[in-house]
């Protein structure tokens, strides 16, 4: 025990002090994909790199029409490889509530060849990031989230949050992430945020996974079993739209096709940082 303690007072404090500073991402993370629309191209190049069908795009009477689905994209960098008008970042705190904001789209004048010679307009999802001419919605401070989120909890709970986590047919990716956030690193309880084993004591359920057609009733029966007012928080790529699974015989394609979703978390995996943002994020919704 003395030889505990001896380890702990010379190792000292550990855990992170996100999000009242910024997370400690490190520069070869993997994170949120940014576009230059401005001066992209040919779209068709990274969309036929996606593995998930994150990028598309339909050209219609001379003009080219590109979508972009954060909530699809597995950060696999496969696009930027191929377009030098995609490049990587280590951003990471992408959640949101409402899914419109995890989409951005953009319309092209096309030239003979086939490039596109003219951007037309653009929309970008609050998660997307910013681009030129493009419209975007200011996002909340997750500092602001931060230093609110113990008043929220007693103002509408009256008591900690409880999470009860369920895979609904991952490939354990983001599990491992989960498990991080009881790290003495990201600690989540010092926000008064604990998992808990039954959905009856449960306040937010947390979803991975595609939601395998074997597991859409024991995720319903998991809802229909805790107490209201409750929170359902989809996390993953997998969890927000299918991931690299999409919608097939096994896969319904994401956790909105079975329960009503507050918050996505885009990422594949989400890292600690981006999970602790999104739980914090829905404190606000409930």
């Amino acid at each position: 025990m003395f030889e505990v303690l001896r380890k702990s007072l010379a190792i000292g404090v550990v855990t992170t002090g996100y999000p009242q500073v910024p997370g400690e991402i490190s520069t070869w993370g993997r994170g949120r994909p940014e576009i230059d629309l401005a001066t992209w191209k040919d779209a068709r190049s990274g969309a036929a790199a996606c593995p998930t069908g994150a990028i598309r795009c339909e050209d219609i009477d001379g003009s080219r029409f590109v979508t972009f689905n954060l909530g699809k994209c597995t950060f696999c960098g496969l696009c930027a490889e191929t377009d030098p008008a995609i490049r990587m970042t280590n951003l990471c705190e992408l959640a949101v509530q409402r899914k419109d904001d995890l989409w951005s789209s953009a319309k092209y004048q096309l030239a003979p060849d086939g490039s596109q010679a003219r951007l037309l307009e653009s929309r970008i999802g609050r998660a997307c990031g910013n681009a030129p001419g493009a419209s975007q919605s200011a996002a909340p401070s997750i500092e602001a989230l931060g230093s609110q989120v113990k008043t929220r909890l007693h103002k509408v709970l009256g008591r900690s949050l409880h999470i009860r986590e369920v895979d609904a047919g991952s490939c354990n990716g983001c599990e491992i992430e989960i498990v991080g956030l009881n790290s003495p690193v990201y600690d989540i309880e010092r926000f008064g945020v604990h998992f808990v084993a039954s959905p009856r004591h449960a306040d937010m359920l947390l979803v991975t996974g595609p939601v395998s057609r074997n597991m859409e009733l024991a995720l319903r029966k998991t809802y229909d079993a805790m107490p209201a007012p409750r929170l359902v928080v989809a996390a993953g790529a997998c969890a927000c739209a299918g991931g690299i699974f999409g919608e097939n015989y096994a896969s319904l394609g994401g956790v909105d096709k079975v329960l009503p979703v507050d918050v996505y978390i885009p990422g594949c995996p989400p890292n600690p940082y981006a999970l602790l943002q999104g739980i914090l994020l829905a404190i606000g919704r409930l």
